[in-house]
């Protein structure tokens, strides 16, 4: 590019629009000898694609050269442009000082629409300084100027960072006017990277406003739009870990900031970006429960920081660096003082994380005895419970509730649990997915145990039983939305099943599979990034759990609802018109005997391990001790519910002594169970039967099963396949599916049913209008559950539960599929005598061979729900 002073100067707004052209554009410039004024747009050009995409040494000795060749050139104006320029790198090199002294020769040096632009810059740099009252007083000269000049571009760009500033200061209101505006103007320029930069801030704002479906929609739409450019964006790494975090997916935003740490190393790239994004992986470590890699990545953002000179930035580290050494056991005064010292800073700042910081030192202080410093702090923390983002909300009740139990108000606890709850409920009911509904109530577990804690010391068994009850099994209160006109995600679910099967062929004739392995995984990832992005359309039910309904339903039943408070198990026997509570042993004893069991019923499920059978029996008699207590000899004869926390989701509850020989179910609540007992079926009493390729026995129980039903659905060989499956169990009163099962424990909503043409994964369940009435899984982990945030399990059998299905049989551990015909054939046969799931499965397990095979397949499948 050779021709005049404009072609030239077209480079520069080329960065933003098509980068790697501008940058060829430059370099083919310089290569023909230009004069110091072209050579200075030229070298201005490559600095600034360095800066933002590239290694920030080689930026700086561009646009210093740049620099040098204006000076050269005469030209104040452009010396001006080049030193703001200059300025944004050498801060974001960590050279805070250099870099404002530039932006103040810069704004002396230009002049009207060319100083507007140098003032633009600064204001930029403040935001990442985090002086935002001198951000907002630069953009707030520069935006009439340019607007005056008619400067679309840069006027959009400054209305982008002056909302951004807002943001940061919890204006909400104020940033989504001036994102409109310039989303307004960007729409008539060919800016692409700013046109992803306004996405990307968009979907900032939406986090802002507790949009967080919205938030991970937008951010994906910019992530795409960069990956077009071929240009990385470490500021969406950023704010993607934000979102992931509160998203409860914090091991996935402290991978993703890692993984951007690494590359931006790897490029030489900008060391304020850098500290940053260990900022955001010291908060997503801590979230995920990994305290010392919190402190180390917090202690090396807060060093960064300050040689930054970068106050507010380093504050904010301090606050995670501090909340790590709490969780790591730490507690001293000094912490108090540290996390108030930080709290009162932030409040200077107007950040919204000075209530997070004040609640610190409030929990430090009740930790020491501090009672007087505590109720100090507290209070502080306690005022952002009436406004501002859910989450900052729910810190103020809880700190409410902290301050409440301190004064010794057991009602003013459960007042404040209760507040703090609603807003949370309020906010997962915006989450369309399960998944994010379920992680979610992570941010609430700390309210409901405190709740649970006031109950046991002053308000007996009912109250006790109402507040396990309060933030128990919650996802499964409303069914997930459903996605069914969006053909993205249909096409996906498709393709991954198509891949998935031709894996598995691959590997059954013992070919590689790693390309299709890899196609599946990114499959996974588009499928769920998809199913995140769906808002939530079910306002929930209003409906308030009632202890004397439940009595009313049980109707000689005995439901066991099984509470956990500071390690220990709490048995709440309801029954006979009362609620009565016992202690059992500790939840992490109980845990390891459950897993013991679950190893040992995978031995006996081959032959040979017969003496196995003492061992796992010894073993049912120690959890019964473990998980029931003195509960177990108060069960009477009759039906017994049983409603476990979701830690204990592995129990074989039909190995127990004292629920051997019962009419045994299980429901993740009371609530749910209550939903199902009033479940009516759907008319036309459909029986479906699916038999799966690859059984080792073809799934021989479905003839005999289906001879017992005169004229049911059979669909087997190529009929089974995933779209005939599921529009055939669409409404059907009775499934029974023969077919491999497999528990995905990395990703619980890919567990699979495997069809003729690949894997029914949980995703597909969930686009079911109503699933199966009753269904029947008789393969192997079919009920195997992943536990999630408070106490929330996802997986086969809860994808069902919410979507019309009352009851459920499945296994939670390997079976032996030989032995498993007969028990299937046994459990028909007392079903088409009108009986219950659970009254049929306790038959069928009374009626099959008593060799430990039989025996353990029998323990290994349960029935759920209520049908």
């Amino acid at each position: 590019m050779t021709a005049g002073s404009d072609s030239v100067l077209e480079l520069l707004p080329m960065v933003f629009a098509a980068p790697n052209d501008a940058l060829a554009g430059a370099e083919q410039v310089l290569g023909t000898g230009a004069p110091p004024l072209h050579a200075s747009v030229a070298h201005q050009v490559i600095g600034i694609w360095q800066r933002d995409f590239g290694d920030l040494r080689i930026a700086l000795h561009h646009l210093r050269r740049a620099r040098d060749l204006a000076a050269r050139a005469e030209s104040a104006e452009r010396e001006a442009d080049v030193l703001g320029t200059l300025g944004v790198a050498l801060v974001h090199a960590g050279r805070t000082r250099q870099g404002l002294a530039a932006f103040e020769r810069g704004v002396l040096r230009g002049t009207g629409h060319t100083r507007a632009r140098v003032l633009y810059r600064r204001a930029y740099v403040w935001w990442v300084l985090g002086h935002h009252r001198e951000a907002l007083e630069d953009v707030r000269r520069a935006i009439p100027v340019l607007r005056q000049a008619d400067d679309v571009i840069w006027t959009a760009r400054a209305l982008t960072l002056r909302a951004t500033v807002h943001l940061a200061l919890g204006a909400v209101e104020r940033a989504d006017a001036d994102f409109t505006a310039a989303e307004a103007l960007w729409d008539t320029t060919g800016q692409e990277h700013d046109k992803a930069d306004a996405v990307e801030s968009r979907g900032l704002a939406a986090f802002r406003s507790g949009d967080v479906p919205a938030a991970l929609r937008l951010l994906d739409e910019a992530a795409e739009r960069y990956a077009k450019l071929g240009t990385p964006s470490f500021m969406l790494n950023i704010r993607r870990c934000e979102v992931l975090m509160a998203a409860g997916l914090a091991p996935e935003a402290l991978a993703e900031a890692d993984a951007a740490i690494a590359v931006l190393d790897g490029i030489g790239g900008q060391s304020t970006r850098k500290a940053e994004l260990l900022l955001a992986a010291a908060r997503a470590a801590r979230l995920a429960g990994d305290a010392h890699t919190a402190i180390a990545r917090a202690a090396l953002a807060v060093r960064l920081f300050a040689a930054q000179r970068r106050t507010w930035w380093e504050t904010h580290a301090r606050l995670v660096l501090i909340e790590a050494r709490t969780a790591a056991g730490r507690s001293s005064g000094r912490l108090v003082a540290d996390a108030a010292a930080v709290a009162d800073r932030l409040a200077s700042f107007g950040a919204p994380a000075a209530p997070e910081a004040s609640l610190l030192a409030g929990r430090i202080a009740l930790r020491l005895g501090w009672r007087t410093d505590a109720e100090r702090h507290l209070a502080v923390a306690a005022r952002s419970r009436h406004s501002g983002p859910p989450l900052a909300r729910m810190t103020g009740w809880a700190a409410q509730a902290l301050r409440a139990r301190t004064a010794g108000s057991g009602r003013g606890v459960l007042e404040a649990c209760r507040r703090g709850l609603d807003v949370l409920d309020d906010h997962r009911m915006t989450l369309g997915a399960s998944e994010l509904r379920a992680r979610a109530t992570e941010q609430g577990a700390e309210l409901a145990a405190l709740a649970q804690q006031a109950s046991l010391s002053g308000g007996g068994p009912r109250r006790l039983l109402m507040w396990s009850e309060r933030w128990r099994a919650t996802v499964l209160s409303t069914p997930p939305t459903r996605p069914p006109a969006d053909p993205a995600l249909l096409s996906c679910l498709t393709a991954h099943r198509e891949i998935a099967a031709r894996a598995e062929a691959a590997r059954m004739e013992g070919r590689p599979v790693p390309a299709l392995e890899r196609e599946q995984r990114r499959l996974e990832r588009e499928i769920r990034s998809r199913t995140l992005h769906m808002r939530g359309d079910a306002p929930g039910d209003g409906h308030q759990f009632d202890v004397g309904r439940l009595l009313e339903r049980l109707d000689g039943t005995q439901l066991v609802e099984l509470a956990v408070l500071d390690g220990r198990v709490h048995v709440l026997l309801c029954g006979r018109g009362r609620v009565r509570r016992f202690e059992a042993g500790l939840l992490a004893e109980a845990e390891v005997e459950a897993e013991h069991v679950q190893a040992a019923l995978r031995r006996l499920a081959h032959p040979g391990a017969e003496g196995r059978l003492p061992v796992v029996e010894a073993a049912g008699r120690r959890l019964e001790e473990l998980l029931l207590g003195p509960a177990a000899a108060q069960l009477g004869p009759g039906p017994v519910v049983v409603v476990p926390p979701g830690r204990l989701h592995r129990v074989p509850w039909a190995l127990l002594p004292s629920l051997r020989e019962r009419v045994l179910s299980v429901s993740p609540s009371a609530s749910s169970w209550l939903r199902a007992r009033e479940t009516e079926p759907p008319p036309g009493g459909r029986h479906v039967l699916v038999r799966g390729p690859g059984l080792a026995t073809g799934g021989a129980e479905v003839p005999d099963v289906a001879d017992r039903y005169g004229r049911p659905t059979v669909l087997e060989h190529d009929e089974a396949r995933v779209p005939r499956v599921l529009a055939e169990l669409d409404g059907a009163a009775l499934a029974h599916i023969a077919a491999h099962g497999t528990f995905r424990a990395d990703s619980p909503l890919f567990s699979s049913l495997r069809m003729a043409d690949g894997p029914l994964i949980v995703h597909d369940f969930e686009r079911l209008d109503r699933s199966p009435y009753r269904i029947i899984l008789s393969s192997c982990d079919t009920a195997r559950l992943a536990s999630v945030g408070a106490d929330e399990l996802l997986g086969l059998v809860t994808a069902l539960l919410p979507l019309g299905t009352a009851g459920v049989v499945a296994s939670s551990a390997p079976v032996n599929d030989a032995a498993v015909v007969p028990l299937m054939g046994a459990l028909h046969k007392a079903l088409s005598a009108g009986v219950s799931l659970a009254e049929a499965l306790r038959d069928a397990r009374a009626s099959v061979p008593g060799d430990a095979v039989h025996q353990a397949t029998g323990w290994a499948f349960t029935a759920f729900g209520a049908a």
